[in-house]
């Protein structure tokens, strides 16, 4: 990768992650940027955007087959996937062409919280594309990154969110320390990762707070200026309740595969079992599996705390974008 900037593609590149993703990249001016875009997005207002900002653009579907997406990948010497969470098990032909086109680095979709095996269906394909990326041999960077911090405030009473309810809820006691990092921070430190030898065939948690659920709430209540009206909002979930909800999800899920809403509440319910019971999402619990610390390896890096990130956070109209 001496000279020419190394090309990095992104997968789901106009996705929440994806585009946090390209602006982090471009913004580091150490990247070539290509997107591959499906044809039927490819006169999206989201992908001209990204022809705007300068990306390639490459027409082509995680489905296409493994030789056209080595087509597609000519050239590349980085591909980071930030698909959506129902095409997890898509990405084995893209990392299969990755092999053939000679990629030097892949980075799977996974951006979320660490955790163990048997927990979280959808974190147990994150885990198999990891074993399938080892057993193809090829070099790779795995980083996840803690829940969002867009996930960790109450939503104030303004929100038209149909998911402004669970905003409210409190899992346990909400005395579960969690690792946050603010959405639109995640690129910055893709960037500095995929640049770093250090990374190589390693996993790295990236983080910018760790705090409690209470911790999130209140920190809400105080900077919404909406304090007793959240207060009074919050609702306590235990773990016989949470245990209901992901059984009736697997039962849904069981039925039909297919079935978006099952397989969001499964999936989400899941999270909630592995943070904030199982309290999965820490630091303690990333270095006890392996992963490097990214606070540690780029200090430089500037941070949000919970509370600095609130103040952006109330004062937006509506504050809710990635709830959708």
């Amino acid at each position: 990768m001496s000279g020419a900037r190394p090309l990095v593609l992104v997968l789901g590149a106009t996705g929440h992650t994806g585009r946090s993703i390209v602006n982090g990249l471009l913004a580091s001016g150490n990247f070539r940027v290509a997107a591959l875009i499906r044809p039927a997005s490819i006169s999206k207002p989201a992908t001209n955007a990204l022809r705007d900002s300068r990306v390639e653009i490459r027409t082509g579907d995680l489905r296409d087959g493994v030789e056209k997406l080595t087509h597609n990948l000519a050239g590349v010497d980085i591909l980071i996937s930030a698909v959506a969470a129902w095409v997890i098990q898509d990405q084995k032909d893209a990392f299969l062409a990755a092999k053939a086109a000679g990629v030097k680095r892949v980075v799977p979709c996974d951006f979320g919280t660490p955790g163990a095996r048997g927990v979280r269906l959808l974190h147990d394909q994150k885990l198999a594309i990891r074993d399938f990326i080892k057993d193809l041999g090829l070099p790779y960077t795995f980083i996840d990154v803690g829940w969002w911090m867009q996930l960790a405030l109450p939503l104030p009473e303004r929100s038209a969110s149909p998911m402004k309810a669970s905003s409210y809820e409190v899992y346990g006691a909400g005395d579960d320390r969690m690792l946050l990092t603010d959405l639109n921070h995640i690129g910055t430190y893709v960037a500095r990762i995929v640049a770093d030898p250090r990374t190589l065939n390693h996993a790295v948690i990236v983080w910018e707070d760790e705090r409690t659920q209470l911790e999130g709430h209140e920190i809400g209540e105080r900077t919404s200026g909406e304090g007793d009206a959240l207060k009074a909002k919050r609702v306590y979930v235990s773990a016989d309740e949470l245990e209901r909800r992901i059984a009736e999800a697997k039962e849904g899920y069981v039925k039909d595969p297919n079935n978006m809403l099952a397989r969001m509440n499964l999936a989400r319910s899941g999270y909630m079992l592995s943070m904030h019971f199982l309290r999965e999402n820490t630091l303690e619990n990333a270095k006890r599996l392996g992963y490097l610390d990214a606070r540690e390896l780029y200090p430089d890096v500037p941070r949000h705390s919970l509370e600095d990130f609130a103040k952006e956070f109330y004062s937006l109209p509506e504050p809710a974008p990635v709830y959708e």
